[in-house]
């Protein structure tokens, strides 16, 4: 049984890991125009690379937690494959063995003028590091107002799957609040977070479940819920 898992800001909260959209988060202390966009870039490289040198070296003091562990521990049930928002390594340093970052990686830096040379970077990027081409390194995170490059490979694994598990995300930031739309209409979707925001489409679904709970509490019962309705769609047919 092939299941999608959509994972965003929340399920790696509970490592830590400074979330965007929730009070306190991350957009409420910066700008998105000052650190997260090609504008800026252009404008202020300092300014970008300080705010991501200081998430990179908060990523390396964190571990994964519970919630990570469990989609682990699913892949003794289902072909598991990972679609996250996230832009940390926490679902590879668990374990999961299929994830596709649709914004990037943090432990990563790329060309700023050939996108294509993508190196493993664990440390700050500085102003005077650049790539094989001799051109300056930023990080290898999707802005606001680029292409998301990954988004017509991830809405290929949606179409085929069994069930959908979304963890943690708001469901409102398109295109990725959109791959929704490419799983079939009788395929069963759970939805776990503390503060669940339903959307339109999931609220059409017939086969739901939601669950308010953190990724830790939540996925375990998410997950024997995909396996129980998934057997009793079997058993009906």
């Amino acid at each position: 049984m092939k299941l999608i898992v959509f994972t965003g800001a929340g399920i790696s909260a509970e490592s830590g890991i400074s979330t965007f959209r929730d009070h306190g988060g991350l957009w409420h202390q910066y700008e998105i125009s000052e650190v997260a966009t090609p504008e800026a870039w252009k404008e202020n490289p300092e300014k970008v690379l300080g705010f991501y040198n200081q998430r990179r070296r908060q990523l390396l003091n964190c571990t994964p937690n519970p919630g990570h562990h469990h989609l682990v521990e699913a892949e003794k049930n289902f072909d598991v494959q990972i679609i996250t928002q996230n832009i940390d390594d926490l679902h590879e340093r668990a374990g999961s063995s299929q994830v596709l970052h649709l914004h990037g990686e943090l432990l990563k830096a790329q060309s700023s003028k050939y996108p294509e040379l993508v190196y493993p970077w664990k440390n700050d990027i500085n102003i005077g590091d650049t790539c094989d081409n001799d051109t300056q390194l930023r990080p290898h995170v999707v802005w606001f107002g680029e292409a998301v490059p990954n988004i017509t490979v991830a809405a290929a694994m949606i179409k085929d799957a069994d069930a959908m598990l979304i963890v943690g995300t708001s469901l409102q930031v398109y295109p990725a609040a959109g791959l929704l739309e490419q799983l079939g209409p009788k395929r069963p979707v759970a939805y776990v977070d503390p503060k669940p925001q339903i959307s339109y489409e999931l609220g059409l679904r017939s086969y739901k479940k939601v669950i308010p709970k953190t990724a830790s509490a939540g996925v375990p019962e998410a997950l024997d819920w995909l396996q129980d309705t998934i057997e009793d769609k079997k058993k009906q047919r």
